[in-house]
């Protein structure tokens, strides 16, 4: 997100490349995820068991305004890389800590992947059918959402630095971050005791808020929780007179009967194609959809208009598809400059503009087993960007 809108951003791999290039499919030998994951980043492959290796990673991380990491507590520390020794030798640093449970507490010795802390954070258990096990979301909602949270943080700590010279450490748990998304519930467990569970495609508390079938098999969702678009919905259905039925004339009404009133548009929605339901919800006003595949998104005419999509140039693939820049700034929106790139593809230049090291000591680096150097032709000493 940050390298989207010119931060320059230095990722450091470990020498065999980091796991997400395992992750999702490969295109020729290429991980199509770490194309899109990676992009606008400089990519450099260092050895932190090695001391050189660590002693790179400290040079560069007092050269640099954040340090983002994700291990679990305590083993930066042990590697002298620790927020207390990074920020006595650089006040101005600021650290953002992306860890499973935190930096402290009783489970935050505990490893944590995005999924695991999703389940803690309660908002597992309100995912998928009401009849069967928790489900997923299927991308890794719960790192994308540290993410968001870790970005936001490190740029509301620099606009402080900017007052006070000095940074800052945040803290990032994942199931915090998750636990954020489930802000409707807790005060209300907290004054009534109420737990959600899961409802499938219906929204707890917003009637009607669900997919409903279609003639031809398929499904529509339709959002028509206030009191104007139940009255619009009730006019489409050419049934006026529910919005007036005492069980469905206001919004908490319809909460309270929600099944009964499912059933109605069920009905109606099973008369009908998608297609001429889309139509006649659009002419109406009323927020419905059918569930887009990756292939109707492709396809999709708004999608084009707008660019949602972009050609990342990639200089193995020529091109690869990605989303584009969110969010979008009228004065200084982003750019997608690059692909992700290859394992230690930037490592020369990183360790030469940045750290200044001479041809022969990365040499010898690389010899040593400390760096891994990409043969790409992109991989050799530029000047550094601003």
């Amino acid at each position: 997100m940050l390298s989207d809108f010119g931060a320059e951003v230095i990722k450091i791999e470990p020498i065999e490349g980091d796991p997400v290039r395992t992750m999702g499919k490969q295109f020729e030998g290429h991980s199509l995820y770490a194309a899109s994951i990676f992009r606008n980043k400089k990519l450099i492959a260092l050895d932190l068991r090695q001391a050189e290796g660590r002693k790179i990673a400290r040079d560069l991380a007092l050269a640099c305004d954040v340090v983002v990491e994700n291990f679990k507590p305590g083993t930066l520390e042990g590697w002298g890389l620790g927020w207390e020794q990074l920020s006595q030798a650089n006040p101005r640093l600021v650290m953002v800590r992306i860890s499973g449970f935190g930096q402290d507490g009783p489970y935050s010795s505990r490893p944590g992947y995005g999924i695991v802390c999703e389940s803690v954070s309660g908002l597992r258990h309100l995912t998928g059918d009401p009849d069967r096990a928790p489900s997923r979301v299927g991308v890794s909602m719960t790192d994308y959402i540290a993410g968001l949270h870790g970005a936001y943080g490190a740029v509301m700590a620099l606009m402080v630095r900017d007052r006070t010279g000095k940074g800052q450490l945040i803290d990032a748990a994942l199931y915090e971050c998750a636990f954020n998304f489930m802000e409707v519930w807790v005060p209300a467990y907290d004054k009534l005791g109420f737990v959600p569970t899961r409802t499938g495609a219906r929204l707890i508390g917003s009637t009607p808020n669900n997919l409903y079938p279609t003639r031809e098999g398929s499904y529509i969702h339709i959002t028509a929780m206030a009191d104007n678009l139940f009255r619009r919905l009730a006019d489409t259905m050419g049934q006026p007179a529910l919005a007036q039925d005492a069980r469905f004339a206001n919004a908490i009404a319809r909460n309270e009967n929600y099944e009964a009133l499912d059933e109605i548009i069920s009905a109606w929605t099973q008369r009908n194609s998608l297609a001429a339901l889309e139509a006649a919800l659009e002419k109406a006003g009323i927020p419905a959809t059918r569930i887009f595949t990756l292939a109707d998104i492709f396809e999709d005419p708004h999608y084009r208009a707008r660019g949602s999509i972009v050609d990342a140039p990639d200089e193995n693939m020529g091109t690869v598809a990605m989303p584009a820049v969110v969010p979008r700034l009228s004065g200084t929106p982003g750019a997608i400059r690059h692909a992700g790139r290859a394992v230690g593809q930037d490592t020369h230049a990183v360790l030469a503009d940045i750290l200044g090291y001479s041809a022969a000591a990365i040499e010898s680096l690389a010899s040593a087993g400390t760096i891994a150097l990409s043969a790409s032709k992109a991989d050799t000493p530029h000047k550094r960007s601003a």
